[in-house]
Formats: C-alpha cells, sequence, structure tokens
C-alpha cells in the first residue's frame, strides 16, 4: 500500500486509538497505583488482592462481552447508515448489563469467601481476599453498565468521551483509596470501598450521556425485549471466548499460589504489568473493532483490508516499544510494588519476560480486535477453548518442577507470555489470512 494511501487509515485508526489508549491505560495506572498502596500494608494483603482481583476480574472479564458484542453491533448500523438504531441498540445492550451485574453481584456477595477458598491460600491471605471481594461485588452492576455504555460510544466511533469519564473516574478512585486505606486506617477494605464509590458515580455519568444519545437520535430509552435477547444471543460466543481467556488467568493464578505466598504476591505484581500492557495495545484493537464494524457495514471489503493491515503494523510496533520500557525499568521497578525483600527479588526476570512477549501481543490484540469488530466470535470462542489445552500442561509443569522461587516464577510467566500467547497468535493469525470472516452488511 503507497504512503497516500495509508494515510487515511492512519488517520482513522489514530483518531480512535488515542483517546481509547488514554481511557484504557487510566484502568491498569489505577490498578498499579493501587497494588503499590496495598502492597505497603504487607505481603498478606498484596497476596489477598492477587486472589480477589483474579476472580472479581474473572467475573468482569466473562462480562466484557458487554462491550465487544456493542461495538460492533452498533458500529455495523451506523456504517449502514441507521444511526437510530444504532443507538437502541446500545440502550438495549446497557439494560441487559444493569440486570446481569445485579444478579451476579448478589450471587458474589454470598459466594465470595468460598471462590476464594478454591485458591488454597493461607488463613490470612484467605481473609484479606475475601474482605475485598465481597465489598468490590457492590460496584459489580455499575461496572458492567459502564462496559456497555462504552461500547455504544466506541461504535458511535467516539473513544474521546469515554477517555474523560475514565480518566476523572480512576482519579477520583486513586484519592478515594488513599483516604479510605491510610488516613482512615480501613486497609484492604479502603481500598475495595475506593473504587465502589468512582464505579457508580462513573456509571451515572455515562447514563446521561446515553440518554443524551438517545433523545437527539428518537432511540427509545426503555429496552425493547428483542433487543435484549438479540444482546445476550450475539454475546454468548464472545462470552465462551472471554471464559477461555479468564480460565487461563486464572490456573496461572493457582499454580502461583502453589508456589509460595512472595511467589503469588510477586505473580500479582507480574501480571499487573502485563495487564498495563495489554490494555495499552488493546487501544488499537478498540480502533479495529469499530472500523471493521463500520466498514463492514458500508460493504467496504478494500477498507476493512487496509484497516487490518495498518492496525498489525501498528500493534507490532508499539508492542516493542513498550516492551522495550519495561525490560530496561525491570532491575529497578520492584520497590515500587514492595517493600518487602523477598517478594522483591522474585521480579526482575519476570518483570523482563513480560517485556520480550510484548510484540507478541500486540499481534494478538489487534487480530483479536479484528474478529471481534467482523462478529467472527464463534471461532474465536472454539479456537479460545484449544489456546487453553496448549497453556495447562505447560503450567502444570511449572508446578511440578518449576520451583519455588525466582525461577519458578519466571517460568510460569514464559508459559503464559510465550506458550499462551503464541498459541493464540497462531490459531487468530490462520484466519485472520482467510475471507470468510469478511461477511458485509448489517
Amino acid at each position: 500500500m503507497r504512503k497516500q494511501e495509508t494515510r487515511p487509515v492512519d488517520r482513522d485508526i489514530l483518531r480512535l486509538a488515542v483517546p481509547a489508549l488514554g481511557a484504557l491505560v487510566a484502568e491498569p495506572v489505577f490498578l498499579l497505583a493501587d497494588s503499590a498502596m496495598v502492597g505497603h500494608l504487607g505481603v498478606t494483603p498484596l497476596a489477598g488482592l492477587g486472589i480477589a482481583s483474579a476472580v472479581l476480574q474473572t467475573i468482569v472479564g466473562l462480562m466484557v462481552f458487554l462491550a465487544y458484542s456493542t461495538t460492533p453491533a452498533v458500529a455495523r448500523r451506523l456504517g449502514a447508515g441507521d444511526v437510530r438504531g444504532a443507538v437502541a441498540a446500545g440502550v438495549d445492550g446497557s439494560w441487559l448489563a444493569l440486570a446481569l451485574g445485579m444478579l451476579l453481584a448478589a450471587a458474589g456477595w454470598l459466594a465470595s469467601p468460598w471462590l476464594v477458598s478454591l485458591f488454597g491460600a493461607s488463613p490470612a491471605v484467605s481473609a484479606a481476599a475475601s474482605t475485598y471481594l465481597q465489598l468490590s461485588m457492590l460496584g459489580l452492576p455499575a461496572m458492567l453498565l459502564v462496559f456497555a455504555a462504552t461500547g455504544l460510544l466506541r461504535g458511535l466511533q467516539d473513544t474521546r468521551t469515554p477517555l474523560v469519564v475514565a480518566v476523572a473516574g480512576f482519579a477520583v478512585n486513586i484519592v478515594l483509596n488513599y483516604l479510605f486505606i491510610y488516613p482512615l486506617g480501613w486497609g484492604i477494605a479502603g481500598s475495595a470501598a475506593g473504587t465502589v464509590v468512582a464505579q457508580w458515580a462513573m456509571a451515572l455519568v455515562y447514563v446521561v450521556i446515553v440518554a443524551r444519545h438517545a433523545r437527539r437520535v428518537g432511540a427509545p430509552l426503555l429496552p425493547h425485549h428483542t433487543g435484549v435477547a438479540h444482546s445476550a444471543r450475539s454475546g454468548g460466543w464472545l462470552l465462551l471466548r472471554t471464559a477461555s481467556l479468564r480460565a487461563a488467568m486464572l490456573f496461572a493464578v493457582f499454580t502461583a499460589t502453589g508456589l509460595g505466598p512472595d511467589e503469588l504476591a510477586a505473580f500479582q505484581v507480574t501480571m499487573t504489568v502485563f495487564a498495563t500492557i495489554a490494555f495499552a495495545l488493546d487501544a488499537l484493537a478498540i480502533a479495529a473493532q469499530a472500523l471493521v464494524g463500520k466498514g463492514l457495514g458500508a460493504g467496504d471489503l478494500e477498507n476493512v483490508r487496509a484497516v487490518l493491515r495498518r492496525c498489525l503494523q501498528w500493534g507490532v510496533g508499539a508492542g516493542v516499544v513498550f516492551g522495550a520500557i519495561v525490560v530496561v525499568l525491570s532491575p529497578f521497578a520492584a520497590g515500587l510494588f514492595t517493600n518487602d525483600p523477598s517478594v522483591a527479588s522474585l521480579l526482575p526476570v519476570a518483570l523482563a519476560i513480560i517485556g520480550v512477549g510484548a510484540p507478541l501481543g500486540g499481534y494478538v490484540f489487534v487480530l483479536d480486535g479484528v474478529l471481534i469488530g467482523a462478529g467472527d466470535a464463534r471461532y474465536l470462542a472454539l479456537t479460545g477453548l484449544t489456546n487453553v489445552a496448549v497453556f495447562v500442561p505447560l503450567a502444570l509443569m511449572v508446578g511440578a518442577w518449576g520451583g519455588h522461587d525466582a525461577a519458578g516464577l519466571a517460568w510460569l510467566t514464559a508459559a503464559f507470555a510465550f506458550g499462551y500467547l503464541g498459541a493464540r497468535a497462531v490459531t487468530l493469525g490462520l484466519r485472520a489470512h482467510t475471507t470468510r470472516w469478511m461477511r458485509p452488511g448489517v
């Protein structure tokens, strides 16, 4: 593709990806700050945060289809010229998110102690994890509502508004967490409480924004049963796809728990850094979702192919840059997250492995976004099970022979960063080289 032909595509990608990057990075930056604040309370709270975060992020991650199914559905209708239908689809998705969030919050509150017990941690670590997890359940409906509303705006090719809401929300979140953890002396419970308050504030802002869009185009504000049912059906395959991702993450945490409390605490920090890179690279995946969905809705297959090529180039290049930063900082970054010398000594090699694997992550995340934008969720779901089947024996070998030290943590990190992501790269790459996912129209 000649340079002058790539410029319009690059402008579209950057117009969506740059604000999306800011919104996505805001969350892991908060998680990094939260991990640092909790980490300075000691090893037990940090290890408890690792278990609780794994469970909570699994529940929330399974519901990410509320955004990922809404974005291409809205974008396809927008590309076909049906703006009212696009907004209506987003409204239905928001109602579905709220209902699911309320059900999951009630069930999660009751099941929190049992869920934590599955990890087999010490009584002190389990108690800290249960405290954090139960309080966090109160913010679950708000979190899912934010997902769906964000998907609506992304489908409308607007990633700037989510950036503003995210930055404001997470800034308030950090301040509240600090106040609740230290001056008020609530400890790990303060971290959860601050997050819940910020989540509901963000949800209320999105309610106002969605209502304004609906009034502007004459879309209904009340849910339509067929629209809600369609959102649920279309998200089913994405739910299975996400379940496979979370299963791999959970199995990795379970393996780290078996290595010991210090290794578990260090793995929590390692995966938080991985999440920071992943969220940053996901900005290009979000741009791909919106642009591919809109292009297919308009029947512009040539532009869809151009978006695929350029997003891949940007994704791998960004992975190189982010990965290099992590590798350079890996010998010095441990002190930012913990004042425990035994945990800090485990981190440098594991963080360096995350950095080296970042370009592969860029390739994987972009292709995932392209296929989500195309509505190719069935393929993503079925191959997701294959990817987990590749990772599980690798993690089992680490648990059996990896060692209870920095080497064991390094092998576990490598199994995830290269074994699991490598399997995803193969299955996604094979699909992207075909035309089966390019189905034009609404």
